[in-house]
């Protein structure tokens, strides 16, 4: 199967699995575990949320893989860049990234999309990263954004 296509059906499982279910957390726990078994270049995969009493800060939320990093200003490293900016990031090597924080050295490249919610504003960025160098490319951002979309602002 394409990459493209195991998106789309990846998006159908989680979609399905998350309909009717309203709490934040137990909709990030489940987007996490899913797309991370989907995927074998995923080596962690998981959320940071917006801490609300710690304002440019991102706290980590629910993920699968070895440990993260508890919390990252916004504008450090490609999570608190993402969440800087609102764009999406893509990181072929994370080791020659300006200011990249090594969770964990294992990592090699990184995704990090924006999580916004209905109203628009950002909630969480989602950060997948790999122990492979360059392995997200533009499929990924768009399959990606797409669940998170779906998810948590659709």
């Amino acid at each position: 199967m394409e990459k493209a296509e195991k998106y789309a059906a990846v998006a159908k499982e989680i979609a399905a699995v998350v309909e009717g279910e309203t709490n934040l957390i137990a909709r990030m726990a489940s987007v996490s575990n899913i797309l991370h078994h989907a995927f074998d270049h995923f080596f962690w995969t998981g959320f940071y949320i917006v801490d609300l009493e710690k304002p440019g800060e991102l706290v980590v939320g629910p993920y699968q893989g070895t440990l993260g990093c508890l919390r990252i200003p916004f504008g450090k490293g490609v999570c608190g860049t993402a969440a800087a900016t609102g764009e999406t990031q893509i990181v072929d090597d994370v080791h020659a990234f300006p200011g990249h924080i090594a969770c964990d050295a294992r990592s090699e490249s990184e995704i990090v999309v924006p999580v916004r919610d209905q109203a628009g504003s950002l909630i969480a960025v989602l950060d997948v990263d790999s122990d492979r160098k360059a392995v997200f490319t533009e499929t990924d951002k768009n399959g990606l954004e797409a669940i998170v979309s779906a998810v948590f602002s659709g």
